[in-house]
């Protein structure tokens, strides 16, 4: 049973902080102008909320935030829609508690 003082995924994941490689994003989507089944899934699927549908119905990334979790280059590893990786030394997430 959780006790009411527990804290939240959410708080935790807040103490985190990730530094900003600015001009040099470790993730980018490849050109498109329909996006695939995947790149949608994206949208709902990132947990830190990296993915959005555009104006024009294209997927965008917005890589600040992103937690290198995998789950992206997992979803797009067949598919190759996707440039993923590792932020250069000194820049991306910075996991407090982890």
């Amino acid at each position: 049973m959780l006790e009411s003082n527990s804290i939240k995924v959410e708080d935790k994941l807040f103490q985190n902080r990730y530094k900003v490689d600015e001009g040099n994003p470790h993730v980018c989507i490849e050109p498109h102008t329909v996006p695939s089944d995947v790149l949608q899934a994206l949208v709902k699927l990132c947990p830190a909320g990296c993915y959005q549908k555009a104006d024009d119905g294209t997927v965008e990334v917005l890589p600040d935030g992103c937690m290198e979790c995998g789950t992206c280059r997992v979803l797009t590893a067949e598919t190759g829609e996707l440039q993923w990786n590792y932020p250069r030394g000194g820049y991306g997430i910075q996991f407090k508690f982890g």
